[in-house]
């Protein structure tokens, strides 16, 4: 693991120094230098993380899909492809960094003025120190924990569901549909992942394998594969059969839903919202009639969210209080 971290830190620098860098010098820009090595860093994660999908997770869609494209697909699942390559080349990212690094560094300096400095885990328990592979396991688990309770948010909080409907409106999943997702549903994970990390005292270095990890394995669980992980596997991590279960159409609904568990099923089976069948069911919404709303390209797809968010909040607000 401390291999990978140094080759990835290696490549940083150099693409920083050789690439990013010298423009800015150049431009009179050297005050963006520090936010344009964090960008450098967000982007090379992200071609890091499509490379993977693209060369690993690919060839199983070819190999045995669920689903033969058909007329209409190219367009479809193009919407997608668009989504992935502006989050994970990091132009949300940067954006959402750029909005939210001066709040989290006040956040931080009035815990420190407080006396209140979050401590890594190794620190609270000892055992850990000198385990790297250990913590990072411990780290995953605390933040798929942490993704399984925010997504049951997103499908039992009406308004948030207006947001993440967008996500379950693709009846043509594949690895990039992981990324079909409103802007305003990013901010508020995002920022719920923020508060954890901060929390719970991850290091960068540490954060950054996290989220290569658990997005190739989101991009796997995505993809048009029929592909099962066996008895023990179904049980262990989320497959593409087990997601896809969570996308079925008869399944999407914000009042109820299954595998709900965003890389280990563990938390499904505990809080009783597992469903391991075996079958491949079609994916979308069955509320939607013909599901015209979101056929409208990225950003009609962004306006919807935002008046149906708007509308479930109106009718909340109109509703007379009970006594």
């Amino acid at each position: 693991m401390s291999w990978l971290i140094d080759r990835f830190a290696d490549l940083h620098g150099w693409l920083f120094e050789t690439v990013v860098a010298p423009p800015l010098y150049w431009l009179d820009l050297s005050d963006w230098l520090e936010d344009a090595f964090t960008a450098t860093e967000i982007a090379l994660v992200g071609l890091l993380q499509i490379a993977l999908a693209w060369l690993l997770i690919r060839p199983l869609e070819l190999w045995r899909p669920v689903a033969a494209p058909v007329a209409g697909d190219r367009r479809r699942v193009r919407d997608d492809v668009l989504y992935t390559l502006l989050e994970r080349l990091g132009l949300v990212s940067l954006a959402l960094f750029l909005v939210f690094s001066p709040a989290q560094a006040a956040v931080l300096a009035m815990l420190h003025e407080r006396g209140i400095v979050p401590e890594p885990i190794e620190q609270l328990v000892p055992w850990l120190q000198n385990r790297p592979t250990v913590t990072f396991l411990v780290y995953l688990l605390a933040f798929d924990f942490v993704g399984y309770l925010v997504h049951r948010g997103q499908h039992a909080v009406g308004w948030w569901w207006q947001l993440h409907a967008l996500h379950h409106s693709q009846t043509r999943m594949t690895l990039w549909s992981d990324d079909r997702n409103h802007a305003l549903d990013i901010v508020l994970r995002r920022a719920i992942t923020a508060v954890v990390a901060l929390a719970i005292g991850v290091p960068p270095e540490q954060f950054i394998t996290l989220v290569l990890v658990s997005r190739l394995i989101e991009s796997l669980s995505h993809a048009n594969a029929r592909l099962r992980f066996g008895w023990l596997g179904e049980r262990v991590l989320v497959s593409p059969r087990f997601h896809r279960r969570h996308h079925a159409i008869d399944e999407s609904g914000e009042a109820r839903g299954v595998n709900f568990a965003v890389l280990f099923p563990v938390w499904d089976l505990l809080f009783a919202t597992a469903d391991l069948s075996r079958d491949y069911p079609g994916t979308g919404i069955a509320s939607e009639a013909g599901m015209a709303p979101y056929r409208t390209g990225m950003f009609g797809q962004q306006a919807v969210g935002i008046r149906r968010m708007l509308a479930r909040l109106t009718m909340r607000a109109a509703q007379p209080a009970s006594n």
